[in-house]
């Protein structure tokens, strides 16, 4: 009984190395990634020079930013990619090539995964008051504190104060981009206390969405989360509302601090040698 219960112990044991290792050492990686359609997809896998590629093998497809972070916080072998703005302390950022990713780096460049916040729009939109001014509060101080405080990177210095034009009342449109979209509610709100006759209503969907509801017109403003294409959207303009860093994501019980972007290419990349396992990233 005695014999039995040391080797029970022994088992334990080695199993908790193993997991200390980041999900075991030999364990491979759970992949996680974002839905086809995302910007925050589109854009990651841009910078770490995967456009346009498939999935590796067997990866964990997650849609939307909340899915992602429940994924990995529950699965001690995930990684994953999200907007900075967005992570909570519930799960554990990487460094990437020794770089932590925060609102100084990613504005100095230094954290090399990140990219632009944005809307949207038709020029002819702006010809409408209550468009105008909601794009005016974008560009405002009073947006500039949301943004900082929200975490997300400010690109404006020395922005007026909004003005509140009280004659002014209406709807408008602001749908895409997930990433976006909460920091986008935050604004929305400040704003509606400026503007009281005016209600501004939010809505995901994707940076798909954006590029389609802003050329379409069914949308006043659409949200994306990567660089701007005309090609997506040929009838609009874009206006970079701030810039946010893709953070790179383990469970909270991993223990590794860092990663290179050699390394995450390596483990999103569908035409990669093998598998990645844990004891690869060291």
């Amino acid at each position: 009984m005695k014999k039995a219960i040391s080797i029970t112990a022994a088992l334990l044991a080695g199993s908790l190395m193993l997991t200390a290792c980041g999900g075991g050492a030999t364990d491979n990686i759970s992949i996680v990634a974002r839905e086809d359609g995302s910007g925050t997809k589109t854009a990651f896998m841009e910078i770490i020079d995967l456009k346009g590629k498939a999935d590796p093998a067997n990866v964990v497809i997650q849609t939307g930013t909340a899915g992602v972070l429940a994924e990995v916080k529950g699965n001690p072998k995930a990684i994953a990619y999200e907007s900075l703005g967005f992570v909570t302390d519930e799960v554990k950022k990487l460094k990437v090539d020794g770089v932590e990713a925060t609102a100084d780096t990613i504005r100095d460049g230094s954290y090399k995964i990140s990219r632009p916040l944005s809307v949207i729009y038709q020029e002819d939109t702006l010809m409408e008051a209550v468009n105008d001014a909601f794009f005016m509060f974008l560009k405002s101080a009073d947006a500039q504190q949301i943004i900082k405080d929200e975490g997300y990177v400010s690109l404006v210095d020395g922005a007026p104060n909004y003005s509140a034009q009280e004659e002014l009342s209406g709807n408008i449109d602001v749908s895409g981009s997930t990433s976006l979209q909460p920091l986008m509610i935050k604004l929305a709100e400040a704003f509606e206390k400026l503007q009281s006759g005016i209600k501004v209503n939010v809505s995901g969907g994707g940076s798909g969405t954006g590029y389609e509801n802003g050329e379409n017109g069914t949308s006043a403003f659409g949200m994306i989360s990567e660089e701007f294409s005309s090609d997506k959207a040929p009838s609009c303009t874009s206006y970079t509302v701030c810039k946010d860093g893709i953070a790179v994501i383990v469970n909270s019980s991993n223990t590794l601090e860092s990663i290179t972007m050699e390394q995450l290419k390596n483990i999103y990349d569908v035409d990669a040698a093998a598998a990645p396992t844990w004891a690869d990233i060291k």
